[in-house]
């Protein structure tokens, strides 16, 4: 047996999240059917991490165990990508040790949320990026970000249906900056709640707007109720962004 990982980007418009789900097309079950093509069999795959549906990523990982010796490593992305749909492509595919897990053995997770200023968004970024009509300051989001750095408790901001076993997640970055025609939230951490990210970027733009305080969003942050925070910010803008590992 030999164990491949993959290195790949998607985007999520049509896809019901990246976890494979019975009834919903899913990027998990769309790269697992090509596998299974492949391996004449049922093939599994292990991901990073899971991302909501439309959600996109530019760059996930998954890992995989085969039994064919006949296809070198570097050549799987190639033959899945003659079976993938064009909006999921494998950047590369490598060999790892036996014991490498996608998810257990990642320690630093990046997400990137795209947010577009103004009355009228263009057509290609209608998937890509919130559009927010009314003005922020980013100064006043990053003080509020700072808030979230380093570890805490999050419950204020998980789904109500996560089923983590512990809400406490380490922040190590949280910055808005602008890039080109859109202001970028990116957020680095060990690991993330179900639509924390969202519900984080939502909550941020909220205080923005009203002029809340640093200090309020620690005391809700530390409240643990969901029912404080701001609205959830939409799927379609969030990308994750980069896994990284030892």
């Amino acid at each position: 047996m030999r164990n491949i990982k993959l290195d790949i980007s998607y985007d999520g418009t049509k896809y019901c999240g990246w976890q494979i789900q019975p009834r919903d097309i899913t990027v998990q079950g769309v790269i697992e059917d090509a596998l299974t093509k492949i391996h004449k069999k049922k093939i599994d795959i292990i991901g990073s991490g899971r991302t909501d549906s439309g959600v996109h990523a530019d760059q996930q990982i998954a890992n995989f165990l085969t039994d064919i010796d006949s296809i070198p490593p570097q050549n799987f992305a190639q033959a899945l990508n003659s079976l993938l749909p064009l909006d999921i492509r494998i950047n590369s595919s490598v060999l790892v040790p036996l014991e490498f897990h996608s998810r257990f053995d990642a320690i630093r997770r990046t997400y990137k949320y795209y947010i577009k200023q103004g009355s009228v968004g263009h057509p290609k970024d209608r998937d890509y990026s919130w559009l927010i009509r009314r003005p922020l300051d980013i100064r006043k989001l990053n003080n509020l970000a700072r808030v979230l750095i380093g570890e805490h408790d999050f419950t204020t901001f998980a789904a109500a249906g996560d089923q983590a076993p512990t809400k406490t997640r380490r922040i190590y970055s949280a910055t808005f900056y602008p890039e080109g025609d859109f202001i970028v939230f990116k957020i680095c951490g060990n690991a993330f709640l179900q639509r924390m990210v969202r519900s984080l970027t939502g909550t941020l733009v909220d205080f923005c707007w009203k002029e809340r305080s640093p200090k309020e969003l620690e005391d809700i942050l530390l409240a643990k109720d969901r029912s404080l925070v701001g609205a959830t910010a939409p799927a379609r803008g969030l990308f994750l962004n980069k896994v990284e590992y030892k």
